[in-house]
């Protein structure tokens, strides 16, 4: 929300905006551009019948005073996705949807048009090397590329967000099941997804990784006049720590990201760049210098003996394939990798035995979550023998206080050996790369 109200100010908007509590990144670069609200809280007074429209986060309650109050008054509401697209309406619209890999994807995509210079609009859920800010609305650009989220879109409007774009092409990474606050049913979950692939348009293109088996098969039906891509792994190899992709021509282009769940994002984005009018030869020029989104897979430093890194992995497919990408990509190497269980669905007694067998590639796997988000959330208490039960490895250490996490990683031997830390928040408040400093000397 944060980003559209810059990116709107800078097109010379008037914008105001409210919330109960701002967080970093968001209040600095707010102050900065002279947006950040004078108080905290809400003010329905402030919302009179002169406003062009509100736009409504998906956090906000439905009974919010300010929101009401612009019902009263009959004043136009868009949530997030729909102001999007009535900003994008005139444009070609690329929708980068899945429950995994859709950041990864949607930044490499717009890496390789940033290359080659082309004129675009984006929306992405991460930041990115060489990119002021995460959303672009443009006049005159072409092309808007999206990151399409399933949640639901506001808090009066319980659509998946991807829905609303109207998309002319989408990517469909894999399925697996997420948001256990919004679908409680994996069947409701993927139902979303059927709905997106039923929304490609007559010429339009659905591309989507037909290693998953949920996907090929919503993808895969006989839909009129769309064309359905399928795509897999990239061809690549590791030699000492590096990955190289193979190319059709025998070539063998280096590349920064790695894992084989990123050698299927480069493949899709691939295929949506060749829509685009980016040839493979352009790609594979553009890709090598992609360093990949904040908090995938991002290196806090590294030595001769020891890298540490940072992932926004949190879900169980996302864990898996984060820890396996760091072991195959440094087998020689003992993996230390230590998740966060921070979000509603991870912390849910219903969802956690979704990790069964889930983090067996780290040689030290480690957990840690706090009982006062649990309790934030409203949730049932979680203990840690629930924990070590749910995921089915007695070599599981789960701690609930990030001091003694802390103490613990720090007690680790760290010759020949990596560290991965994975969540989608803060470890509590821990200063990782303060940690990563510590670690490696």
């Amino acid at each position: 929300m944060h980003n559209l109200a810059i990116v709107l100010h800078q097109k010379g908007e008037h914008v105001t905006g409210s919330d109960d509590e701002i967080y970093e990144p968001s209040k600095t670069r707010l102050t900065q551009h002279g947006l950040l609200p004078a108080e905290m809280g809400w003010f329905p007074d402030k919302i009179t019948a002169d406003l062009d429209a509100v736009i409504l986060g998906m956090h906000a309650r439905p009974d919010n005073s300010e929101l009401v109050r612009a019902q009263a008054l009959g004043l136009k509401i868009y949530s997030y996705p729909e102001f999007i697209y009535e900003q994008s309406r005139d444009k070609q619209r690329v929708v980068i949807a899945g429950s995994h890999g859709k950041t990864t994807t949607t930044s490499l995509i717009l890496h390789v048009l940033r290359y080659f210079n082309r004129k675009f609009d984006h929306l992405v859920g991460a930041r990115i090397e060489g990119f002021d800010n995460m959303v672009k609305l443009s006049d005159d650009a072409p092309v808007i590329v999206i990151e399409g989220d399933e949640y639901f879109s506001s808090p009066i409007d319980r659509q998946p967000k991807f829905l609303h774009y109207h998309h002319h092409i989408a990517l469909m990474s894999g399925i697996a099941w997420d948001h256990i606050n919004v679908y409680p049913e994996f069947e409701a979950y993927v139902d979303q997804f059927e709905l997106l692939a039923e929304a490609t348009p007559k010429g339009g293109t659905l591309i989507f990784d037909e290693t998953d088996d949920v996907v090929s098969v919503i993808c895969k039906k006989e839909r009129f006049d769309v064309q359905a891509l399928g795509y897999g792994i990239h061809p690549h190899v590791i030699r000492e720590g590096h990955t190289f992709l193979l190319t059709p021509t025998g070539q063998e282009v280096p590349v920064q990201v790695f894992g084989e769940h990123n050698m299927k994002n480069l493949n899709g984005a691939r295929l949506v760049l060749e829509k685009l009018g980016i040839e493979d030869d352009m790609f594979y020029e553009a890709v090598a210098s992609f360093r990949g989104a904040a908090n995938r897979l991002e290196r806090l430093g590294e030595n001769a003996q020891t890298v540490v890194f940072r992932d926004f992995a949190h879900a169980p497919s996302k864990l898996e394939a984060t820890t396996e990408a760091v072991k195959a990509q440094f087998p020689d190497r003992r993996l230390v990798a230590c998740v966060e269980l921070h979000t509603f669905s991870s912390l849910n007694k219903y969802f956690l035995d979704q990790y069964l067998n889930r983090f067996d590639a780290a040689d030290v796997p480690v957990v840690y979550y706090s009982p006062e988000t649990i309790a934030h959330k409203k949730l049932t208490p979680i203990e840690p023998h629930d924990v070590v039960d749910a995921f089915g490895n007695p070599r599981l250490q789960v701690f609930t206080d990030n001091q003694k996490l802390k103490a613990f990683l720090l007690a680790q031997d760290w010759h020949n050996a990596n560290l991965l830390l994975m969540s989608s928040g803060t470890f509590n408040g821990l200063n990782l790369p303060e940690l990563a400093k510590e670690i490696l000397g």
